[in-house]
């Protein structure tokens, strides 16, 4: 007898699109696709010089110097020339030459950046040629013939400005963003990917869902949660707060500023000041001297602070504070983009005081808590990163012995738990190395969430004590922790992963009753008392508007349950749902949906 198909059979097979840090032979293909279009802009436009023209993790740019800005015509037009290009069949030739023997070439075509670019290369100096046409200072890797590239898998994709070197006060330059990928394939499916995104960008949703706005007499990077998506921030906030507080976590506040020293002591200032607001010093002599107060880059500093207070026993051991502390980072202008890289953001915070022997099993438990918390929110597709230093380095504070410790404690943790992990050496904090939570959402995009930090240094660095059973003194360790990260790029990443359709429980409004007629309107009315009382976040349409209109309306807002309200509900004291996750469910009476509405929010589920 005949297998019938499942309807998995007739789903298409997900296209793999590998970034270039995981493929060979895409790094090869992005690289010579990048020199392929420098090699048609100079031909198009003989006045424009290059400058760099780098592969990147989805694509390549190349950097020009141009005296006319470029358009979307010469886009085209360029493309139209990479193709003719790639169909020649162009060798691409690796010579190595002698720094001066580099040099007067570039002086002969009178190519200024290329002569600084030589002055910081190491040796041996390489030159890649695409046929006898053109050449670029360059390391490598390429293909070994235009012929390998496929003139149908690649695009031309924006024109950006750029500083040279991204130094402000140098040449502003042209950058030219394009993708390549090894099939026509690939590239329809990556371009799919970008216009889902832009469907699904947070920015673009939040102001139509009504979350949060940003405003230039505020400053940028700075965002105003409306009262939506402050329901949606304070829902997440005791969602985590109650989680801590079974696991034994205690609350505390602190303020935004501290004194400079603070940070000078926990080190902050002389490894992060750059990326700290600038001081706030009473007069020129307080500033000359580094006096004065900063806004806090951390909540760390404040939070040993609090434990420092008092001489703890091995008793009280191990100490767990948490807070949700806002914090300030002084972002360039230019890398800030809606919530997921902002200039204040609110951090789901938590230090723990542990004796040497408690390590290990706390470690443990707070990963207990991280997975926990992602399940919740539906996050499935995340790998461990074990973020260790980089010992050729000089941006870490702290003996080798004590980040020996840390590192080994965290990855006894992974190995313990069976977790699919890698490396990434250099990605440490400059105290302390992390396990950070690589997030991979519906669109393969990769966002850092949770983080756990273990910390032998900042102990060492305030002198924290505790009193042993045996009544010496002995230092205690610190696990840094964060399950969320920030709270505003969580949100910013749950936006994009629901595309705006957020689960019962999280929804800022669970449910709009839809009167037929106004005849219906005080049914609706005690009903969506009955669901305030049982902490159930609804409201009743009270328009006036058509029946189609308000469901339409309740769409447009992604109201996760609509529930009509026509005569025979009244008669029956029933509701016709109507759900966003299941579509029509018909009449049901109130009991029941007041019901299956609290265990959705107990549950974390949808209705």
């Amino acid at each position: 007898m005949p297998v019938s198909a499942s309807p998995e059979d007739d789903q298409p097979e997900k296209i793999h699109l590998p970034r270039t840090s995981e493929s060979e032979p895409l790094q090869k293909i992005r690289h010579t696709t990048s020199h392929v279009m420098a090699m048609a802009v100079q031909k198009l436009f003989p006045k424009v010089q290059v400058t760099i023209g780098p592969s990147i993790e989805t694509g390549f740019y190349y950097d020009f110097d141009s005296p006319e800005p470029f358009t979307e015509k010469d886009l085209k037009a360029i493309k139209k020339e990479m193709t003719k290009i790639i169909n020649r069949k162009l060798p691409v030739i690796r010579e190595e030459v002698s720094r001066e023997e580099a040099r007067q070439r570039i002086q002969a075509i009178n190519e200024p950046y290329k002569l600084e670019i030589l002055e910081g290369l190491q040796e041996p100096i390489t030159l890649y040629h695409l046929g006898d046409q053109w050449w670029d200072l360059c390391a490598g890797p390429h293909v070994e013939s235009t012929a390998e590239l496929n003139p149908d898998a690649f695009d031309l994709e924006s024109v950006a400005g750029a500083y040279w070197r991204g130094d402000e006060t140098k040449a502003q330059l042209q950058r030219i963003y394009g993708t390549a990928w090894e099939t026509p394939a690939q590239l329809a499916e990556y371009k799919r990917r970008k216009e889902e995104a832009l469907k699904r960008d947070h920015r673009k949703l939040g102001k139509e869902l009504g979350l949060f706005i940003f405003s230039d007499s505020v400053g940028p990077g700075l965002p105003l949660w409306t009262p939506k998506g402050t329901v949606l921030r304070s829902i997440l906030e005791d969602f985590l707060k109650q989680e801590q507080l079974k696991r034994g976590y205690l609350p505390v506040v602190t303020p935004h500023i501290a004194r400079v020293d603070l940070f000078k002591t926990s080190g902050h200032w002389q490894k992060y000041k750059e990326d700290m607001f600038p001081l706030m010093a009473e007069d020129e002599a307080a500033a000359a001297l580094e006096q004065g107060f900063v806004m806090k880059p951390m909540n760390c500093p404040f939070h040993i602070q609090i434990y420092k207070n008092e001489l703890r026993s091995y008793r009280e051991l191990p100490l767990r504070l948490a807070e949700f502390g806002t914090v300030y980072r002084y972002e360039q202008s230019g890398e800030l983009g809606g919530l997921t890289r902002v200039r204040g953001f609110t951090v789901d915070d938590s230090h723990l005081f542990v004796t040497p022997e408690q390590l290990d099993a706390e470690f443990l438990s707070v990963v207990d808590l991280i997975l926990s918390v992602f399940k919740s929110l539906q996050l499935k597709n995340f790998k461990a990163r074990l973020s260790f230093r980089d010992p050729d380095s000089d941006k870490y504070i702290g003996s080798d012995e004590a980040w020996d410790k840390a590192q080994g404690a965290i990855r006894r943790a992974v190995e313990t738990l069976g977790m699919d992990h890698f490396e990434g050496i250099g990605e440490a904090a400059f105290y302390g190395p992390k396990l950070d939570f690589i997030f991979q959402d519906v669109l393969d995009r990769e966002w850092q969430l949770g983080t756990v930090q273990v910390d032998y240094n900042l102990p060492e660095r305030f002198d924290l004590e505790y009193v042993a059973e045996d009544g010496t003194r002995k230092r205690p360790v610190m696990i840094h922790r964060a399950p969320f990260g920030s709270l505003e790029r969580l949100i910013g990443i749950l936006i994009e992963e629901y595309a705006g359709d957020f689960p019962v429980w999280l929804a800022p409004i669970q449910v709009r009753l839809l009167a037929v007629s106004e005849d219906q309107l005080p049914f609706a009315k005690q009903v969506v008392s009955q669901l305030l009382a049982i902490g159930i976040r609804a409201e009743v349409d009270t328009s006036g508007d058509r029946l189609g209109k308000l469901i339409r309306n309740a769409e447009k807002d992604k109201i996760p349950v609509m529930a009509v309200v026509g005569a025979k509900e009244v008669e029956a004291n029933s509701l016709s749902i109507r759900t966003r996750a299941a579509g029509e469910l018909g009449a049901i009476p109130v009991a029941e949906v007041l019901e299956r509405l609290k265990a959705a929010n107990e549950n974390h589920a949808n209705f």
